[in-house]
């Protein structure tokens, strides 16, 4: 037998080995067995526990969303966050039985309906409503002083965009004006400086983190006081990513490490992190105008500007030593003031707690990541970073943002 003979021999006596299993496949499939048997434990209406619910109440978590008044009505938006589908079978106004009408008879979990309710109110008063359930349930809606409420047409919207102005794009525009002081000031003022900034950015992060959590204390849809930190951690991350991904493309011998980030793009990070938070601020000023329940006067816009002039400088102390030109400042600028227009604008129309501590809390991630980067450029000669001068000037970062915050409270 020749060797070409034996080879063709060789080969047809060997076993034919398959081709491998793609690796997404592999994937795949747990995936779709867990689907598989999901679906069949829901369409079988979990066989064999059926006893566990067996005389047990239905449970029943409602959360009031929003009330808003109109002659002669009051439509009040209301979201189960219960288990158990929910439906209003009777609603009472400080006692008294009120016709109504509902967008959803019945909730099933995580829905939402309106109800509107035909009651003539008066102006100024306070109303106790109370939402009854089918199983016999409270709800309370409580209305501290009745008051009409804004229609959204386009002179609110003009008003909304121009509360955004106001509270967020002029009061960032002011601040950059210690750019010229902050150009002159020696390296020890600056490295204050940026000690301020520190302490303004982590103030924010605090404040709106308890913000957040407070908007959803009473609100568990959607996951509650954990969206705050779901969003935060996104924003945390995604800045991260971004960061690398620019200092890679631009540096990539620089990948992995932590040297301190170039004035131009911390400066750039310093306004996204601040217009993040802008935009959950001027979310909840909106929303909380929209319902009623804030007031718009002089003294409110005042301090608002008052306590967001401080996030100019934030903006401006990195680019001490390397001023950047009028048409930059001003990307900057609206980078981190006009978010609040977006956000006033979004809380007037849709808004929703678990969205408005969402977003508080990607503007708590995105300053504090900010915050961090920031940390490298406070060394001084000696490589310390919290020397006497920077702990001070952290301080007063925080407190300067704290006694301006008081003159939005009175």
């Amino acid at each position: 037998m020749s060797l070409d003979e034996k080879t063709a021999a060789g080969q047809a006596a060997a076993p034919h080995r398959r081709p491998p299993v793609p690796a997404w496949l592999l994937g795949l499939g747990p995936l779709v067995l867990i689907a598989i048997v999901l679906g069949l434990f829901t369409v079988l209406n979990a066989p064999g526990l059926n006893r566990l619910s067996e005389g047990v109440p239905p449970k029943e978590e409602i959360a009031v969303e929003d009330v808003r008044l109109t002659p002669g009505q009051i439509a009040i938006t209301v979201r189960n966050e219960g288990p158990d589908p929910v439906s209003i079978a009777q609603v009472n106004v400080s006692d008294y039985y009120a016709m109504f009408t509902q967008t959803r008879e019945t909730m099933a979990p995580l829905e939402s309906t309106t109800l509107t309710i035909s009651y003539s109110w008066v102006d100024g008063d306070p109303y106790e409503v109370a939402l009854v359930t089918s199983n016999g349930g409270k709800i309370p809606a409580a209305i501290e002083a009745a008051a009409l409420s804004p229609e959204r047409g386009g002179s609110f919207f003009a008003l909304m965009t121009l509360l955004g102005v106001y509270v967020g794009v002029i009061p960032v525009a002011l601040g950059m004006l210690w750019m010229p002081f902050v150009r002159r000031a020696p390296a020890s003022w600056v490295r204050i400086l940026l000690g301020v900034t520190v302490g303004l950015l982590a103030f924010l992060a605090i404040d709106a983190t308890l913000e957040a959590t407070e908007l959803v204390a009473d609100n568990r849809a959607f996951g509650g006081p954990m969206v705050v930190f779901l969003g935060a951690a996104v924003a945390y991350l995604l800045l991260e990513g971004t960061d690398a991904w620019m200092r890679h493309r631009r540096e990539p011998a620089a990948e992995g490490t932590s040297a301190a980030l170039p004035p131009h793009r911390l400066a750039l990070l310093i306004a996204i992190g601040i217009g993040l938070h802008n935009l959950g601020e001027g979310l909840a000023i909106g929303s909380a105008y929209a319902v009623g329940s804030l007031a718009l006067g002089a003294s409110l816009i005042i301090g608002f500007a008052i306590h967001n002039t401080t996030e100019g400088l934030a903006i401006v102390t990195p680019l001490a030593k390397q001023p950047p030109g009028l048409p930059r400042l001003a990307a900057l600028g609206l980078v981190a003031g006009a978010p609040a227009i977006a956000g006033a604008l979004i809380g007037a129309t849709v808004y929703q707690p678990a969205l408005a501590a969402f977003l508080l809390g990607v503007g708590a991630g995105a300053v504090a990541q900010v915050a961090v980067k920031l940390l490298p450029m406070l060394k001084d000669k000696a490589g310390m970073t919290f020397t006497a001068a920077t702990t001070a000037g952290i301080i007063l970062g925080l407190a300067v943002m704290f006694t301006t915050g008081l003159l939005v409270l009175a």
